[in-house]
Order: structure tokens, then C-alpha cells, then sequence
């Protein structure tokens, strides 16, 4: 058995780090004086501490980390793998971003996204609702959609236009918000469970649109930013939140394949140009 400050430095984490890890039952002490507080370690907690410095130096969340450490030898090295891929995917779409960012900040007009408008008629949707983080939005969208085509299945009913997922707040890694997937549809159908159906109305709005390798996070929060920044460029009111519009290419899309827009519903002015 050894104390923290031994397992500090065998393993290269500092006692800060060996405490949260402890608080998150990462790495729990094999055993901890009711008096003084100290605690004390097994020999086999040496190889898993430096796993999880290892782990932490790839820059993986302790959640995943977690995961990862319970996995056998070769389960562990795909999971690590599968981050790695995924990580390197977020810093290219992060790349992707510095010309924009450099256009924002300079104060130039900057051509990276173009925005348009259109009309959007009144539609009926089966709609499914969460709040969630930005690393949260990908499984909830995957088990929204699953739950939404299962009840448009069991009601005989199809979609009539693609799926769209309300935003109704900013989505981020340190704040969640509600997000509501919607799928519209012209045939009968009735609310069940956590599903309900609404009438979404009819609006204008303002969007953009974004291929395959602009849709990850967060790429796509530039998107809204610039959409928002058209509608105050031109004097424009928001009438109701923002949403991501998902085509039905989406799983065979190349990179560069439009597979999403980014819109805003806004209230027109007599003056409302058509760009």
C-alpha cells in the first residue's frame, strides 16, 4: 500500500488530479484513514492511474476514460482508436474555422457562408424534446429520429419534407438547452408517449447551407452565428428559435455534399430583400 504523494509520482498525476479522479470514482482509494483522511493505494492502482494520465494526455473526458479502462486489451485499443479518429475529425473542422474567425474579428465581410431566404409553408410535425449538451446532441438526434420514423410507421403515415431539430437556446459543451427534433408529415397521426404532435407555422427565414464537413461541432455553431449576423445586418427580427434542417443524404454524403442548413425564422419588413 502506498499514500497519494507516492502514487503522484509514480504515475506523473499531481494530487489535485488523484483527488477528482477519486470524487469521480475513477480511481478510488483502496482504503482511507477515518481520522486523518489519507489515503492509500494498491499496487495494481499504479498501472491504472498511469492509464488514465495516459488517456487524459489524448485529451479524452473522464466519461469515455471510464468506458475505456473497463474494456479488455484489444476493445480498449479500438475504443482508443475510434476517440483518436473522432478527435482529429473536431481539430480539421476547428482548422476549417480560423479563416472565418479572422474575418469576424478583422471587421472585413466575410463569404465562408452565404446566406438566403425562402418562404416555409405551414406544416404538421411529430415533434420530440430534450435538454441536452452539445456532446449530448448527437445520440439524443440518432434516438429522436429512431422514436419519430417508429411512430410514423406504426401510424401508417410518411414523412412530407426533412427532419429538422429546433434549437430553443445555444447548445454548447458547458451549458445544455432544449433541442426538438421534428418530423413533418400530412397524414393522420396521432401524440403517444413522449412524441407529440404540433402545427409548425408558416414563415420566412433566412439560412444557410452546409455540406458534410461543416456540420460537426463546432463548426456548426459559426453557421448560427453568421445567420444571426445577416439578420442583424439587415434590420431582421427573429420570430421564432433556430433550427438545423437534416437532408436525407446525410449517411451516404461525401464531405463536401450539401446535407444540412442552418436557419432562422424571422419577421419580414416591407423592405425584406430576397438574397
Amino acid at each position: 500500500m502506498i499514500g497519494i504523494g507516492d502514487l503522484a509520482t509514480r504515475s506523473g498525476l499531481s494530487h489535485k488530479a488523484l483527488r477528482l479522479y477519486d470524487a469521480r470514482g475513477l480511481l478510488v482509494p483502496a482504503s482511507v484513514d477515518p481520522t486523518s483522511g489519507s489515503r492509500r493505494y494498491g499496487p495494481e492502482q499504479v498501472e491504472r492511474a498511469r492509464r488514465i494520465g495516459l488517456l487524459r494526455g489524448l485529451g479524452m473526458p473522464l466519461t469515455e476514460i471510464a468506458a475505456v479502462l473497463a474494456l479488455d486489451g484489444e476493445a480498449a485499443a479500438r475504443a482508443v482508436t475510434a476517440y483518436w479518429d473522432r478527435a482529429e475529425a473536431d481539430h480539421a473542422a476547428r482548422r476549417a474555422l480560423v479563416p472565418y474567425a479572422r474575418h469576424v474579428l478583422s471587421g472585413h465581410e466575410d463569404t465562408t457562408y452565404e446566406v438566403h431566404q425562402r418562404d416555409v409553408p405551414e406544416q404538421k410535425v411529430l415533434h420530440l424534446q430534450r435538454h441536452v449538451t452539445a456532446s449530448e446532441l448527437p445520440a439524443f438526434l440518432a434516438e429522436a429520429t429512431q422514436s419519430l420514423f417508429a411512430h410514423l410507421t406504426a401510424a401508417h403515415a410518411t414523412l412530407s419534407g426533412p427532419l429538422f431539430a429546433v434549437h430553443h437556446g445555444m447548445v454548447s459543451e458547458d451549458a445544455d438547452a432544449v433541442v426538438e427534433v421534428c418530423a413533418p408529415t400530412t397524414d393522420p397521426v396521432e401524440p403517444a408517449g413522449s412524441v407529440g404532435v404540433r402545427w409548425e407555422p408558416a414563415h420566412r427565414e433566412a439560412y444557410t447551407e452546409l455540406t458534410r464537413r461543416q456540420c460537426g461541432y463546432p463548426a456548426v455553431v459559426f453557421a448560427f452565428d453568421a445567420v444571426a449576423s445577416y439578420l442583424d445586418g439587415q434590420g431582421l427580427a427573429l420570430s421564432a428559435s433556430a433550427r438545423e434542417i437534416y437532408y436525407p443524404n446525410w449517411e451516404s454524403a461525401a464531405d463536401d455534399d450539401h446535407v444540412l442548413d442552418v436557419a432562422y425564422p424571422f419577421r419580414p419588413s416591407a423592405s425584406t430583400s430576397t438574397r
